[in-house]
């Protein structure tokens, strides 16, 4: 959704190569900032023993991180007119995010094959 949004407010014509900007800059946080946070993430729920509930899958540490980005982008909505720059940055954050879920599906498929 991050990313749809993104590239409705970059807009058409030469704005476009802010698109080719964000995939850049969403790159360089998902492999220097949220693969970390993912790699944890799933040693973290390796580490799980028992019944937890779901939200224990996150350290407080991440939630306020979330929260963080989620209030964020909530002022920067609520402050500002949505466009390119916001737009750009929409699209950076998202691509990022998918990037770093590349974790997740590659845990879950080795899981799948040895089971």
């Amino acid at each position: 959704m991050l990313m749809f949004r993104g590239f409705l407010w970059i807009g058409s014509g030469n704005a476009r190569w802010l698109v080719l900007a964000a995939l850049l800059l969403g790159t360089l946080k998902s492999r220097y900032v949220l693969d970390k946070t993912a790699q944890k993430t799933l040693n973290r729920i390796k580490d799980f023993s028992g019944s937890k509930c779901c939200g224990a899958v996150y350290s407080w540490k991440t939630w306020l991180l979330v929260m963080v980005m989620m209030g964020s982008g909530i002022a920067m909505r609520t402050f500002t007119r949505p466009g390119m720059i916001i737009g750009t940055l929409y699209m950076a954050i998202g691509w990022a995010l998918f990037l770093s879920s590349r974790h997740g599906w590659k845990q879950w498929l080795h899981q799948i094959r040895h089971d």
